[in-house]
């Protein structure tokens, strides 16, 4: 039997070394899932509860693998279901294709069953490269031309296949007129340099400054040494953008930590004070935690020129792979002899740290959040994956996880959706199936999607060879980062119609499925559940019951504002003196040392 459209499809994947295939079945592919029978299931199907987690999924595992990741869906609602994972991928430039099954052909414009025009609803998202396949030659040349440029450009791609060509015998490009073939799968991506007058003109800001600080973000990952070295001959602290913080280990002692509202004091600081900035690979957008526009001189680098100067008036601009423009730059710096500003930078980070440590230790009801990130820092292997939530447990993960060894972490950093750090760990356990992974989620995204994927982490880790995968529930019962944020706004107290979650047990569902699970309501269980978690032979959930009340105070606060905060609380707000104590014990750490309750 000849090959039909489908089968094809999945062979020039194997090709592309594709191994899996984020999914989720309806009628609209059936064709391509035929396929995956034929050819005894190569790459892997892997099926989600759902089509949004399995374009979570496939994020996750483009971004800890560097590789394409490949979401499936079936026509009309399925496809609807991939655009909020693929928008995540979009805005952090994460490549991802999406192959998305089509009405029939001969039913087009007929407003048929699941007809929906999918080629102007994917035109943003995948505005890269969308394209339709409506006949066999055109397939090789679209798959192909879809994941270089995913590759190519980070980005999220789309090819949409009607469900009859599915079906249809397969027959390739021909040497003829309006036919186009295809080259054999592979890319090899550039390494640019910028000109040399350019790094000349970078080098000469960089050396006249005498307080230089870095941002780094996702794009200096393969550039770590080369930052590391800069910092050394600059005296420079470094701070890093939330898709940065695993780039550089927190172990250095010039190393900020996170910058922005989630960010630490002592990245605050490097900025208010510096007066010379180097972006490298970072596209953050707040530029009220920059420095004050005129008070640094500017350097930035990054790959895409449409990112350059977009949020700091930056005096050079160098439009190159990081990697080899730093390594270009290197030799023109000339090391700092007065390393005041250093020590300046690293007093402040040693100050933070025995801060946070602290703040970790005040007593709470019943757990502190921020202990429940900061015990897992003592314990975290040096080769683990996490993945984060949006939520108010990002703020403790933003500021509490110290990065050390080959630890790698990501989260929704752009879009800030709710619901990928469970499908982002099940993408990250199939692209290092031999590493540990945790996910630090809230219960809120617990219950929006989480707990549906438990069942997909239940039925796949048989295929991992490290079987850790600890999924840590941050339980208050309340949607508390958006509770803050009324509360910030204008000092509105909690609604609680809109605010307050159902109780649900975690554990007992994890439990149900076959998974480790650990119930943690009293402090002192907190360190050796982790021990417990990180050392199971299954998955397990880590349920945790937190205080809401604790304060997701950004490092930069005033004790004026807390309270002009508590205050404006106090006008209504359910647990609102239970809130000022908490808000009060967490901030004195910064201004008592040892006080803890």
């Amino acid at each position: 039997m000849a090959d039909t459209v489908g089968d094809y499809l999945l062979r020039r994947l194997r090709e592309w070394g594709v191994e899996e295939v984020f999914a989720y079945p309806g009628d609209g592919i059936n064709g391509i899932v035929t396929s995956f029978g034929k050819a005894d299931n190569r790459p892997r199907f892997v099926q989600a509860r759902h089509e949004e987690m399995a374009a979570f999924t496939a994020v996750g595992y483009a971004k800890f693998s560097g590789r394409v990741g490949i979401c499936m869906a079936t026509s009309g609602p399925g496809a609807i279901h991939l655009l909020n994972g693929l928008y995540d991928a979009k805005l952090d430039h994460v490549p991802v294709v999406a192959i998305v099954g089509q009405t029939a052909r001969s039913a087009m414009g007929g407003s048929y069953q699941q007809e929906v025009d999918l080629q102007t609803l994917y035109k943003d998202v995948a505005s890269e490269y969308l394209v339709e396949v409506n006949v066999a030659e055109q397939l090789p040349n679209a798959l192909d031309r879809a994941i270089r440029t995913a590759e190519s450009r980070r980005c999220p791609t789309a090819l949409i296949i009607p469900a009859d060509l599915q079906e249809e015998a397969y027959s390739p490009p021909q040497h003829a007129f309006k036919q186009v073939p295809s080259s054999p799968p592979g890319l090899v991506g550039p390494r640019p340099v910028p000109d040399e007058a350019d790094i000349d003109a970078a080098a000469e800001v960089l050396n006249a400054g005498t307080r230089v600080a870095i941002l780094i973000g996702q794009g200096a990952r393969g550039a770590a040494e080369e930052v590391r070295r800069i910092a050394e001959i600059t005296g420079a602290g470094v701070a890093k953008a939330l898709l940065g913080k695993d780039v550089l280990s927190d172990d250095l002692p010039f190393v900020t930590g996170s910058i922005g509202l989630l960010g630490t004091r002592p990245s605050y600081e490097l900025m208010r004070d510096c007066d010379t900035l180097l972006i490298v690979g970072s596209n953050f957008p707040y530029a009220q935690f920059l420095p004050e526009f005129g008070q640094a001189r500017g350097v930035q680098i990054d790959h895409d020129g449409k990112f350059i100067g977009m949020r700091y008036p930056t005096e050079v601009n160098l439009v190159g792979d990081s990697t080899a423009t730093l390594r270009a730059l290197l030799p023109k710096l000339v090391k700092k002899s007065d390393r005041s500003w250093r020590r300046t930078v690293e007093k402040n980070v040693a100050s933070w740290w025995a801060t946070v440590d602290r703040e970790a230790g005040v007593a709470a009801k019943p757990v502190n959040p921020m202990a429940v990130v900061s015990e897992l820092s003592r314990r975290i292997p040096s080769n683990a994956i996490v993945t984060a939530d949006s939520g108010s447990s990002t703020n403790w993960y933003a500021r509490n996880l110290r990065i050390h060894g080959d630890i790698r972490s990501s989260l929704s950093g752009t879009l800030a959706t709710m619901g990928p750090g469970v499908p982002y760990a099940i993408g990250a356990k199939f692209a290092h199936p031999e590493r540990p992974v945790i996910a630090l989620v809230g219960d809120g995204a617990m219950q929006m999607n989480g707990l549906a994927e438990l069942i997909t982490i239940a039925r796949y880790r048989h295929l991992w060879s490290d079987p850790r995968c600890v999924i840590c529930v941050f339980h208050n019962n309340d949607l508390n980062q958006v509770t803050w944020e009324l509360r910030a706004m204008g000092g509105a107290p909690k609604f609680e119609e809109s605010q307050n979650l159902p109780d649900v047990d975690y554990a007992g569902f994890a439990r149900s499925l076959g998974l480790g699970a650990i119930t943690v309501d009293k402090p002192n269980q907190l360190g050796t559940a982790w021990e417990t978690a990180l050392s199971a032979d299954k998955p397990t959930v880590l349920d945790v019951h937190c205080d809401p009340e604790v304060p997701p105070i950004p490092p930069h606060a005033t004790f004026e504002q807390v309270k002009s905060a508590a205050e404006a609380v106090l006008k209504g707000d359910p647990n609102a003196l239970h809130l000022i104590a908490q808000g009060v014990k967490t901030k004195i750490q910064e201004f008592l040392p040892g006080r803890r309750d």
